[in-house]
């Protein structure tokens, strides 16, 4: 009782009667959040050097990359292996994926994306190495 006192003389002073709503802003947060994008972007790899630009975008997690690798492949077969190693062990470290297409292209995903495998061809692919 007394606090409803209290309350209307409050809000007279205020400027509002005891009856009305209060007056409120409704704010969504939801527009503010920017959501990330995913973006698929080619890479060209011509030297060993070439990988630092591909490294620095999959640390930042949100892109595939589709790297061509016919030109060093072409070089220096060494220094592809080198470069292909190191992507590798990058994709591993931030739980993402790896995958040859074909002979030229090499595909990189981060954690949230999967490179479609089919058990078929794994099979297949261990037996022309010899394996059973």
């Amino acid at each position: 009782m007394v606090f409803k006192k209290v309350r209307d003389r409050f809000s007279k002073l205020v400027g509002g009667s005891s009856g009305e709503e209060p007056e409120y802003i409704e704010i969504d947060l939801g527009q503010e959040a920017k959501k990330a994008k995913i973006i698929v972007r080619p890479f060209v790899l011509k030297k060993f050097e070439d990988i630092n630009n591909i490294l620095t975008s999959l640390r930042e997690g949100y892109t595939i990359a589709v790297i061509d690798i016919k030109t060093l492949k072409s070089k220096d077969i060494i220094e592809l292996k080198r470069a292909i190693a190191k992507i590798k062990k990058t994709a591993d470290a931030l739980e993402g994926g790896i995958a040859g297409f074909g002979e030229n292209t090499i595909i990189v995903t981060p954690q949230f994306a999967e490179i479609y495998k089919p058990a078929v061809e794994r099979v297949e692919s261990l037996e022309k190495k010899g394996f059973e």
